[in-house]
C-alpha cells in the first residue's frame, strides 16, 4: 500500500527537504565508516611491511584528485624515506592530513609541502600548509575525538579525522604535533621509527 506523503510550500521547499536529508544521511554514513576505523587502528592485524612512503603520497594524490583540482591546490614533496608500517594506515594518515590541509584552506589556493628528516631513531614528517592556522590555545584539542573548532556548515567532517590520525601515529610507535599561526597556515609533524629501531 503507498503512503501519500504531503509537503506544504513549495516545490523548492521540497527540493530543500530532500536535498538536506541526502547530506544528512551521507554524513551519518561517513561519521559511521569513521567510528569503524577509529577502534580498528590500535589492532595490529598483520606484521608491519617496509613502505616507500613516496608511493603512498603518489596513491593519496589520486584518491584525491578531484578535490585537488576543485581547489586548484598544489602539493610537493621532498625525497620521503622506507618505513616499517601498515600501508592502508598510512596511507589514511596522509590523506586525512592533506585532505585537513585543503579543507581549511585560506583565500588562496592551498599550498601543501611534504618533507621528512631523519633526527636519530626516527623519521620526523613536516606537512606544511598556507591554510587558516589554528589559535595556540587549541592545538592540543583538535587531536581528541569529535572535538571541532568550526561548524559544520563551515567546514563539513566528522571530527574523527585528526584523532584518528594520532591512533595510527601513536600505533606506529610516534607521535605526532602542529605548530600553527592564526591566518599563516599549519605544520603537523610526526615520528615514525626509522627501519630497525620500531
Amino acid at each position: 500500500m503507498q503512503i501519500p506523503v504531503y509537503l506544504k510550500g513549495s516545490n523548492n521547499d521540497a527540493d530543500d527537504f530532500i536535498s538536506y536529508a541526502v547530506n544528512g544521511a551521507k554524513r551519518m554514513q561517513q561519521l559511521i565508516n569513521d567510528l569503524l576505523a577509529y577502534p580498528r587502528v590500535r589492532r595490529k592485524e598483520k606484521p608491519f611491511e617496509l613502505i616507500n612512503s613516496k608511493t603512498i603520497i603518489e596513491q593519496v594524490l589520486v584518491n584525491l584528485s578531484r578535490v585537488i583540482k576543485e581547489s586548484k591546490a598544489v602539493i610537493t614533496y621532498d625525497s620521503l624515506p622506507d618505513v616499517k608500517g601498515d600501508s592502508l594506515q598510512l596511507m589514511q594518515l596522509f590523506q586525512n592530513l592533506i585532505d585537513n590541509a585543503i579543507k581549511f584552506r585560506g583565500k588562496k589556493s592551498p599550498r601543501i609541502h611534504i618533507s621528512a628528516e631523519q633526527k636519530g631513531k626516527e623519521w620526523v614528517f613536516s606537512m606544511r600548509d598556507n591554510g587558516i592556522g589554528i589559535c595556540s590555545k587549541f592545538l592540543e584539542r583538535i587531536f581528541i575525538i569529535f572535538q571541532r573548532l568550526h561548524t559544520r556548515e563551515e567546514y563539513p567532517g566528522t571530527g574523527i579525522g585528526l584523532a584518528l590520525c594520532k591512533k595510527i601515529v601513536e600505533g606506529h610507535g610516534g607521535c605526532i604535533w602542529i605548530e600553527s599561526e592564526i591566518g599563516k597556515g599549519s605544520v603537523f609533524y610526526f615520528t615514525i621509527p626509522a627501519e630497525g629501531n620500531k
